[in-house]
């Protein structure tokens, strides 16, 4: 019974001996296939098989690395760029594998999560398994796993170089609802990429909307999208949509922007069709001026599409994504400040030539155009589409092209197409038509009645001239109007003549003493014995300049229409921002008001003021600065400046007793109006100073 007992001891020991030799050489084909291939391929080569041979185990736990790293693996980033400044309709970095598709591991697909924390098998795990392939048991046939996307892998190295940081992080997943920062309240998304998201958002601190891109903040990209935000905010110009905020803040980074939610981008402008060369000159002049300024301060978009140039309700351009646009879609930076500006020149005509032909100037579709054909590639906009202005043409063809049509000299930077632009004959605006009256019927009873046209009765088909085709019967009727109205004028004032003789004949008769009455003083005769007060004649005083004052929010409110308020022209209005509540001293009104600073250039005379609102009934206060404010009116405080006046209404005059010397006035809104969108704002259409 002793010696059998040891038979078995012995037996043991030498199946033990026998399994350890077999591991030893399972991890030596391991070696050897790590060697050969750099990482384990299911379906083929003697890696491969030997890792399916040990389940649990996948061929990133035997070399020691997974395959998507900070410094790589078999995911890559390519980004689709369009170099005539075009934008393709997504944006994203695709997944490529340069050696094909590959599989790691046994049927059970293991997460890079889990893959760190998995516990290696123990000897009796591996005796029986090795046991199990002796005795003719195959494992599972390895499947290769679905391709997952990649994870946001922490960085081994110095977070501060780039080139480590890996290239495929998806955008982050969030939902409308989500709040980013403790106050930014994400309501809709407006386009999303493999890279980035853009949310349009909620400032909950400040109640306004705001625009936000969203990026992991271990992507490649990302610091060059926070550099580039923050050197965007610096440029401080208000033709630019302004970047309000730029934050990395854990595993995410986010830009915020200003919203501008009345405004169209050109690419819905010419949905219609090409624009009036009227404005296809303000567009492209308001736009390079603002590009020019930007490169005077080392500044490029290089990335300016239709979607970037926006519409104003006031008609003013203004452009969004100036550097952060190129730099959340992984565009090269152009090597010289030369590169820059000609990608920037180049891209402004592309603007110009698309809005004058309603055509793309490349052979792609893109932003809802149809492409050029290839045989129209190098040629000007009005060898395009016929009636397109000749100088707005060549002006395009110029930016455009490197070799432009007729041997003309190519523009290669904003600044020569500003002076380009300043050289054009000036571009009047259309003139509004008219309406065009119909004729009067004409009645002739001096006619002998004749027999109906029955064929002209009967004839149905024949349809109205339009009234382009009756001029001469317009400008007769405008000629009878004018007829009646004289002899309307006429018989008028013959009557007041003749009451007014009868009423002063009836005044000598009944004179009390029946004689003839002294004749009437005359105006230039003495002054009357008593005294009269002597009346003021308003003369108006010329405003210098008007400003947005907004102490008590986070700065000018309505900057790109601020001089609507004295242009003269009581159909343009400076509008303020938008408030979800109205004006007052108590919640849940954000602030009591906000103002408009009008500096008359020196001291005045000022005895009335005149302010005509738009959009609806409004409340304001007529406030003059203290001494100790008049010196600084911007940065003073609200109880800086006296309060001589309060009025409501759509058209107020505030006229003082006696007049008053300043320099500066202070129209302070107190209740806004109520727009069609439920929100409140305030619309001053102009303010007149007499003195």
């Amino acid at each position: 019974m002793a010696d059998g007992t040891k038979a078995v001891v012995d037996t043991s020991a030498a199946d033990t001996a026998a399994d350890e030799a077999a591991l030893a050489a399972a991890i030596d084909g391991l070696a050897v296939a790590k060697d050969a291939d750099g990482r384990a391929s299911a379906g083929g080569g003697k890696g491969a098989s030997t890792a399916a041979a040990v389940p649990g185990r996948t061929a990133g736990d035997v070399d020691g690395d997974t395959h998507d790293g900070p410094d790589g693996g078999s995911g890559s980033s390519t980004d689709s760029g369009d170099p005539g400044g075009s934008d393709h309709s997504d944006d994203s970095d695709a997944d490529r594998d340069p050696d094909g598709p590959r599989t790691a591991g046994p049927a059970v697909s293991v997460s890079e999560e889990t893959s760190e924390i998995t516990a290696p098998l123990s000897v009796q795990e591996i005796a029986a398994e090795l046991a199990a392939g002796a005795a003719g048991k195959k494992p599972a046939p390895a499947q290769a796993p679905a391709k997952r996307r990649p994870t946001d892998p922490q960085p081994t190295v110095d977070p501060r170089d780039t080139a480590t940081l890996p290239r495929t992080l998806p955008a982050p997943q969030r939902r409308s609802g989500d709040m980013i920062g403790h106050r930014y309240l994400l309501e809709e998304c407006i386009s999303q990429t493999d890279t980035f998201s853009s949310w349009r958002a909620v400032d909950e601190k400040l109640r306004r909307a705001v625009g936000v891109h969203l990026m992991a903040s271990g992507h490649q990209r990302a610091r060059k999208v926070l550099a580039a935000a923050k050197s965007a905010a610096l440029l401080g110009d208000p033709r630019f949509v302004q970047v309000l905020d730029a934050v990395q803040e854990g595993e995410l980074v986010y830009v915020v922007r200003e919203w501008l939610p009345h405004s169209s981008d050109l690419a819905k402008l010419l949905a219609d069709g090409p624009l009036e060369p009227h404005e296809a000159y303000q567009m492209v002049r308001q736009v390079a001026d603002a590009v020019a300024a930007a490169h005077r301060r080392g500044q490029a978009h290089l990335r300016l599409t239709p979607r970037c140039v926006l519409r104003t309700d006031s008609g003013q351009y203004r452009i969004n994504g100036i550097a952060v646009d190129a730099a959340l879609r992984g565009l090269p930076v152009e090597g010289t400040t030369e590169d820059a500006q000609r990608s920037d020149t180049r891209a402004i005509g592309a603007l110009l030539f698309a809005a004058l032909t309603h055509r793309w100037p490349y052979p792609e579709d893109r932003y809802d155009l149809r492409g050029l054909p290839k045989g129209l590639q190098n040629v000007a906009p009005d060898q395009v589409r016929a009636g397109v202005h000749k100088g707005l043409s060549e002006l395009a063809a110029r930016a455009l092209f490197d070799h432009p049509p007729h041997h003309a000299e190519p523009i290669t930077t904003p600044e020569e197409l500003v002076r380009a632009i300043a050289q054009l004959p000036r571009i009047r605006r259309p003139e509004p038509e008219l309406p065009a009256y119909p004729a009067p019927p004409r009645h002739n009873t001096h006619a002998l009645p004749t027999a109906p046209n029955p064929t002209r009765v009967a004839d149905t088909t024949v349809a109205p001239l339009p009234a382009s085709s009756r001029p001469a019967s317009t400008r007769r009727a405008r000629r009878r109007l004018r007829r009646v109205a004289k002899a309307t004028a006429w018989t008028v004032a013959l009557g007041a003549i003749g009451v007014a003789s009868w009423q002063f004949v009836d005044n000598l008769r009944n004179n009390n003493n029946g004689a003839v009455a002294s004749p009437l003083p005359s105006a230039s005769s003495a002054a009357p014995t008593t005294p009269h007060p002597t009346t003021h004649t308003p003369v108006p005083i010329a405003i210098k300049e008007a400003q947005s004052y907004n102490p008590l929010g986070d700065g000018p409110e309505g900057t790109e229409s601020i001089g609507k308020s004295i242009d003269g022209d009581p159909n343009t209005a400076w509008t303020t921002g938008w408030y979800y509540d109205q004006f007052g001293p108590k919640a849940p009104a954000l602030k009591p008001g906000t103002g408009l600073l009008i500096d008359l250039g020196s001291p005045q005379s000022v005895s009335a003021v005149n302010v005509q609102f738009s959009g609806g009934e409004q409340a304001a206060e007529l406030r003059l600065p203290t001494p100790a404010a008049a010196a600084n009116p911007m940065a003073a405080k609200p109880d800086g400046f006296t309060v001589v006046g309060k009025k409501s209404g759509t058209n107020v005059e505030y006229t003082l007793d006696n007049p008053v010397t300043t320099r500066y006035l202070l129209i302070w809104l107190t209740s806004l109006t109520k727009d069609s969108d439920s929100k409140f704002r305030g619309h001053v259409a102009e303010v007149k100073v007499s003195g």
